[in-house]
């Protein structure tokens, strides 16, 4: 049965994709096997896959009339009652689809929306993946939504002479708007947590899905955050303290990952979540180096940090899983294509301690030097500032303490502000 566009259950699939002319056959192939692993995220056995070649989308059936009565003889004898589209696809196009093959059709933003539903934990991501479905189904709106009336009803909520579509449209909407507040309350929260954080050096992980982020979180901070070979298998952002060599520290958050095609929607309704990528200092892009789609999913993951107006951040490259790569000589290349990079394996902690390394390099850029003077009636303070900067020099005089330190430049200012 589907649900909300939801998936439950196991069920056996068909999926179908188009190759354009515009569209290499490596692409499509490699969007197909994608697509089949997303599937197999929201419990979907794949049974087979059906391409065609088209110069444009059939606006009927987005593929051609032929190829439907195939997809629809594919479906019957394999026992699938699912056809999974990667593409999007109009209203009309999932009703005529579903018409001429007597199957459920979901195309791949719906099915990734089901992948967030189902991976959902916390509130805030809970409510943001409701967000994202309702948004989505909006458009594609038939007669299946009076449900939300329990949610958001109550006196009022059917005006006279209102066709039950018309009703139902304005009940999502009215829950699209009860979710939108409900976000800005908790982003207010995280906004407060924000500011208890403002003076550390802060650090995000992004990158494609399943590239090994968790693995490197877990890595350098000794924490347990799930790591499981699965597509988007975590979804909250994880934050955690992570102390390096001479003295720094660093406050290292994990992302949710991103992949081609992601639904607009998604990226809207989650931007609170992924703001930690826009108030960040540095931005460890995670690649699977052993991928062989790798440049494919930089681009990918450079597209959505463009749109969250974070392409100028700095950012070090990190290709992960060396120890799976079978083509040696690419090292030699990537190393000369991004010369500031480290390449490691997070699972076989190899040359990880170059990551730790080139993170204290990173942090040492930032910092500014300051020299101050320590009244002895406030030499309490002088501990202080060792917990918050790199003291270089500290001698005690007659009337007060000399330190000099390096710390980033809003921890300078907070010093400066506290000995005043």
């Amino acid at each position: 049965m589907q649900e909300n566009g939801r998936i439950n259950g196991t069920e056996k699939a068909v999926i179908v994709g188009v190759a354009l002319q515009k569209h290499a056959k490596w692409e499509v192939q490699e969007n197909l096997a994608e697509l089949k692993m997303l599937a197999e995220a929201a419990d979907v056995e794949v049974i087979d896959l059906l391409t065609q070649d088209r110069v444009r989308v059939d606006p009927t059936y987005f593929i051609g009339k032929g190829k439907v009565e195939e997809l629809k003889g594919l479906a019957k004898g394999q026992g699938a009652k699912t056809v999974i589209f990667d593409d999007d696809l109009s209203p009309a196009q999932v009703r005529n689809l579903e018409k001429a093959t007597d199957a459920k059709i979901i195309d791949r933003s719906t099915l990734i929306l089901d992948i967030f539903a189902k991976n959902a934990r916390t509130r805030e991501s809970k409510t943001q993946v409701e967000l994202a479905q309702l948004r989505h189904l909006l458009p594609r709106l038939t007669r299946q939504w009076t449900h939300l009336s329990r949610q958001v009803g109550g006196i009022g909520t059917k005006g006279p002479g209102e066709t039950q579509l018309e009703t139902d449209r304005r009940l999502i909407r009215t829950r699209i708007e009860v979710l939108r507040k409900e976000l800005r309350k908790i982003d207010q929260r995280r906004m407060t947590r924000r500011k208890s954080r403002r003076n550390a050096f802060k650090v995000s992980l992004v990158g494609y899905t399943n590239v090994g982020k968790s693995t490197i979180m877990n890595l350098l901070s000794g924490s347990e955050v799930l790591v499981k070979n699965q597509l988007f298998a975590t979804l909250d952002s994880t934050i955690r303290r992570v102390e390096l060599a001479s003295n720094h520290e660093i406050l290292l958050s994990d992302t949710v990952g991103f992949i081609r095609k992601l639904p607009h929607q998604l990226v809207e309704s989650f931007k609170s979540t992924l703001d930690e990528v826009i108030d960040t200092d540095l931005l460890l892009h995670v690649v699977d180096i052993s991928h062989p789609a790798y440049q494919e999913q930089i681009n990918t993951v450079n597209e959505v940090i463009n749109e969250l107006d974070a392409g100028d951040h700095p950012t070090l490259m990190v290709f992960n899983k060396i120890d799976l790569l079978e083509e040696k000589g690419l090292l030699q290349s990537l190393r000369k294509q991004y010369p500031e990079s480290v390449f490691i394996s997070a699972a076989r902690q190899i040359r990880t301690d170059h990551l730790k390394d080139k993170l204290v390099e990173f942090i040492e850029k930032s910092f500014v030097s300051g020299q101050i003077d320590i009244p002895m009636k406030d030499a309490g303070l002088v501990h202080r500032i060792y917990e918050m900067a790199v003291v270089t020099r500290e001698e005690y005089l007659d009337t007060h303490v000399e330190l000099e330190f390096r710390s980033t430049a809003a921890v300078h200012d907070k010093i400066v502000q506290m000995v005043r």
